[in-house]
């Protein structure tokens, strides 16, 4: 198996059949597998995953009974992944599944590939996504001493053995901080390439909701900065 790319789903259950159709049009290989997380949700998701993705030779399913995090809902996955490149993207149909094959073929494209992280940059996003991206961006990079941008930008995609040397990953959002800090403090090559970012086509963010929402998620994200800080001086 070359790639195993992670979607942790949480109450998605409109979106997974649109997910599942999605990779289906774009993978023309028989070496990447789509690792379905069910993150604890409390919708139909249980009944929908059960039914469709047996349906799909590409398609795993990994079961967490409790939603512990955003971010132990994809270490679960990539656990459980069998490829040489591991990764994850989001679940909300945000992201192109596309991208997620462009990414592979990006570091195919490259020598010392197993020093490789693929990230996409987001484009199309309105003013004050935009404008709040930017200002966490330029605060980790002061903060963390490496330059961070687009921290939260999908999917990501990096060779097994980096997944292997992360000690103590976090569990919630952090999660995409933690990976791509990672990647910069062991000199592995960070290659970004523009992605698109649409509206969503069903649900809600179970996160981004509002002015407050960004105000707990920085909150949250400047408690990890320091923590990871520390730990690693």
């Amino acid at each position: 198996m070359k790639l195993s790319i992670v979607v942790p789903c949480y109450n998605e259950a409109r979106n997974i059949p649109l997910i599942l159709s999605g990779f289906e049009k774009v993978i023309k290989r028989n070496d990447i597998e789509v690792l379905l997380v069910n993150n604890g949700s409390t919708d139909d998701s249980k009944t929908v995953f059960e039914d469709l993705v047996p349906k799909y030779s590409f398609a795993r399913l990994v079961n967490v009974d409790e939603n512990k995090g955003y971010g132990f809902g994809i270490l679960s996955g990539l656990a459980a992944g069998r490829g040489t490149y591991l990764g994850w993207t989001h679940a909300d149909m945000q992201t192109d599944p596309n991208d997620v094959i462009k990414a592979l073929e990006i570091i195919e494209n490259e020598s010392e590939q197993e020093k490789i992280y693929v990230k996409g940059d987001r484009k199309g996003r309105p003013f004050f996504d935009q404008f709040f991206t930017s200002g966490m961006s330029l605060f980790e990079t002061i903060y963390m001493g490496e330059k961070l941008h687009d921290i939260n930008a999908q999917p990501n995609i990096f060779h097994r053995d980096f997944f292997a040397s992360w000690e103590n990953p976090p569990h919630d959002f952090a999660l995409d901080l933690y990976a791509l800090y990672m990647a910069k403090k062991q000199k592995i090559n960070v290659i970004r390439f523009d992605v698109l970012f649409p509206e969503r086509i069903h649900g809600t963010s179970s996160w981004n909701t509002g002015f407050a929402a960004k105000r707990k998620f920085i909150k949250r994200t400047l408690d990890f900065s320091a923590k990871l800080k520390k730990s690693l001086n």
